[in-house]
């Protein structure tokens, strides 16, 4: 099979899961509490702005899905956009963020592990280790597969979350929303900030764009559908969590007095006793291994797309001829998952791909402004972003304002990660590349010199 013949094996409804599957997670099982310890009640308003920042990205990667529906998502579109310096700062940005993320749930995942069973510390890690290296192969083995089974277990939980909400409608204790915005120590902006991650794997999706069947139908339906379902089944998980579990447990129910990781099932307790708590344990179990799938299946198209366009090693643009899967890619990542599961404090590292996904979603906004300033023939969405170019800049400001919020580590982690993307381009891609990607057409007409390159050109 060539380097190119990906097969478009995903659906609607797969797609879908993929998406909600990268977002189900510790959006839902862990950051409620962390939330409702920076805003109180009103950690319910922080999740609708952060969707509300999210959905400039959402709907301008919608647009670009349709006009590139090629492996590569985010890199590919601001590289096309903005050229390949911000290709590759964005590519590896986005790569080692879905990384730490898929880590992050994997590990995270023992906190409730140890509601179900008395784990040891240590044997939790080795329980992440062996269902990293149960997704990788997974991943390896084919992405319909993949793909199918990533539909089965986000369809489960999302009925166990459904149950839940409902059965918490019966129990909750409306006293706990008062004050709803209390007084002292309030903020929605840091809160939202802080959970803008529950929303990252809405559009990753579009990294997978390839092996989607008819893509410029059911990648804007989506991401656009995943949102939505999302955002409402956020309300309503973390309505049920502050309405059913005790103030006190929840900012200072976890390790030594910090706010609970197991708020889910604080809520559960409250409501059904230790069934509950069960219940819910193997439902964030579930949960936060899909988080890994998607995850891992997402990244690892990242090095596939950067290794065609010459920013990479060709050996990892290699296409498995009996899978259809980017084998040396796939296992790239996963050798990078397993050892920040291993090694490395992954809550933190969690923080600083937050901060950097806040920030690639704001520059995807101004991609897209490029490809429109450009009026490149060879870009012909099928879908097009409402409220141009409204949205778009307030999706860049309202990002960057986000940003401002997360303290000075993740800033300058995220700075750290911009710096070593220019130097893998400046040591190894840029010898390789000419383009200029759509700001270089815009250029050319205003100052001359500068050839246009076609935004849906990837080799």
């Amino acid at each position: 099979m060539a380097d190119h013949d990906l097969e478009r094996s995903l659906w609607l409804y797969p797609t879908m899961m993929i998406s909600m599957g990268a977002m189900i997670g510790s959006g839902i099982f862990v950051l409620p509490a962390l939330g409702y310890k920076k805003a109180g009640p009103a950690v319910i308003l922080a999740y609708v702005l952060a969707a509300l920042v999210v959905l400039p990205a959402a709907l301008s990667k919608a647009e670009m899905a349709t006009a590139m529906p090629e492996s590569g998502g985010t890199y590919l579109y601001i590289d096309r956009a903005l050229g390949p310096l911000f290709g590759t700062i964005a590519g590896l940005g986005a790569w080692f963020s879905l990384t730490f993320k898929s880590s992050f749930a994997l590990v995270g995942l023992g906190a409730y592990l140890l509601l179900l069973i008395p784990v040891p510390e240590g044997a939790v890690t080795f329980v992440a280790l062996g269902l990293g290296a149960a997704i990788v192969a997974l991943n390896v083995s084919g992405t319909k597969l993949s793909g199918q089974i990533q539909a089965v277990i986000v369809s489960v939980v999302l009925v166990g979350l459904t149950a839940y909400t409902l059965d918490a409608g019966f129990a909750i204790d409306t006293a706990r929303y008062a004050p709803f915005l209390p007084e002292e120590n309030v903020d929605i902006v840091t809160a939202a900030a802080f959970v803008f991650v529950s929303y990252a794997g809405v559009t990753k999706i579009a990294s997978v764009a390839e092996e989607v069947k008819d893509p410029s139908r059911n990648l804007p339906r989506a991401m656009i559908g995943s949102l939505a379902i999302m955002t409402i089944i956020y309300l309503a998980v973390v309505g049920a969590v502050v309405g059913l579990s005790d103030p006190e447990t929840l900012t200072r129910g976890g390790p030594d007095g910090t706010a609970s990781l197991t708020p889910m099932a604080d809520g559960a307790g409250a409501l059904l006793g230790g069934f509950g708590v069960v219940i819910i344990s193997v439902i964030a179990v579930v949960a936060l291994t899909s988080m890994g799938n998607a995850g891992v299946m997402s990244s690892s198209r990242f090095p596939l797309a950067m290794s065609r366009d010459e920013l990479l090693p060709s050996a990892l643009r290699t296409i498995d001829s009996r899978f259809a899967t980017p084998r040396n890619s796939i296992l790239l990542t996963g050798v990078v998952l397993l050892g920040l599961i291993a090694f490395v404090p992954v809550i933190e590292l969690a923080k600083l791909a937050s901060a950097f996904q806040i920030l690639v979603f704001s520059i995807i906004n101004v991609a897209l402004i490029a490809f429109r300033v450009a009026d490149q023939a060879s870009y012909d969405p099928t879908f097009t972003a409402p409220g141009y170019p409204y949205v778009q800049v307030f999706g860049l400001l309202a990002g960057f304002g986000l940003l401002t919020q997360m303290g000075t580590l993740p800033i300058l982690g995220a700075v750290g990660i911009i710096a070593s993307g220019a130097v893998v381009y400046f040591v190894y891609g840029r010898s390789r590349t000419d383009r200029t990607g759509a700001v270089g057409s815009i250029l050319a007409r205003r100052f001359g010199g500068v050839e246009e390159v076609p935004p849906a050109e990837v080799d």
